[in-house]
């Protein structure tokens, strides 16, 4: 009986520590690995962002996994979705691919954002990208007729210009000047030719000096310029949204110009006329 009772001490004793033991165990936590983020199956760009027509449009990438023998397409989308260009090229060994495409010919017409799709193997491995192109802009070529305000003269100014339009052409006598106001619907140029009678640029020792030139108030130089002596021939560059563009001289159609002359002359002849046959004379005969 005795034994007995011992016994069931020892068992109680011993299950008393176990679980005491167990509750002192701390629980673990499982590790987690960190994940490395994949790298595409496939990758394009083009060389610049931005491109005119005739302009070289290079095209590069890589891919992940080189399937041999199996060539890449790309395709080149116009700002309609529609499609331009198609081509396969091969990939290298180490998985890049580079081409080269011309932005010329007819369906090149449509300037916005366009965009290059690639392909390579599965319908699924695929990229793209984009990049903005400004179709080609036809040169508007007319004749601006400037009037005086002040003589009442008409003078015309020949002129081409892309990329927008002329609005108006006025004199400020007080500036001395000749603005030019165009509607520019993208980046363009203006070529003027403008009379010498209308304005010119003068130095002191009368040599032809270069025209000061402002863009919506801001100094510019010019892209190009010519002379001879009836005309100065300037040709401006400017950027979308510009408005006015002021050509500042050193002189400027005279206020009466050639009516005033006429006049005098008629007033000369007059005058000689009536001393032939009154006998007037201006100097005092001796």
């Amino acid at each position: 009986m005795r034994l007995t009772a011992l016994l069931a001490i020892f068992f109680l004793l011993l299950s008393a520590m176990s679980l005491n033991a167990f509750a002192q165990q701390t629980p673990t936590t499982p590790l987690t690995t960190a994940t490395a983020p994949t790298a595409p199956a496939i990758t394009v760009n083009t060389d610049k962002s931005a491109y005119l027509a005739g302009d070289t449009i290079v095209i590069s990438g890589q891919v992940k996994a080189v399937v041999p023998g199996t060539p890449l397409t790309v395709q080149i989308l116009d700002s309609n979705d529609n499609l331009i260009q198609i081509a396969q090229i091969d990939v290298s060994s180490d998985g890049k691919f580079t081409n080269s495409f011309l932005a010329s010919g007819p369906l090149w017409k449509s300037s916005g954002a366009y965009t290059v799709k690639v392909q390579y193997g599965l319908p699924n491995v695929t990229a793209q990208t984009t990049f903005t192109f400004q179709g080609s802009v036809s040169p508007i070529s007319s004749v601006f007729q400037v009037k005086d305000p002040n003589s009442q003269q008409t003078f015309s100014v020949n002129y081409t210009i892309t990329g927008g339009s002329v609005n108006s052409m006025t004199i400020d006598a007080q500036s001395i000047s000749l603005i030019v106001s165009i509607n520019s619907t993208s980046d363009g140029a203006i070529t003027l030719q403008i009379p010498r009678t209308l304005i010119d640029a003068k130095t002191s020792s009368g040599q032809d000096d270069s025209f000061i030139i402002l863009i919506d108030g801001a100094e510019v130089k010019p892209q190009s310029e010519s002379s001879n002596g009836d005309y100065r021939t300037l040709t401006i560059q400017f950027l979308q949204g510009d408005q006015d563009i002021e050509i500042i001289g050193t002189q400027i159609v005279p206020e009466f110009g050639p009516i005033a002359d006429l006049v005098l002359a008629i007033a000369i002849i007059s005058i000689i006329a009536v001393s032939a046959k009154t006998g007037l004379r201006f100097m005092p005969k001796y």
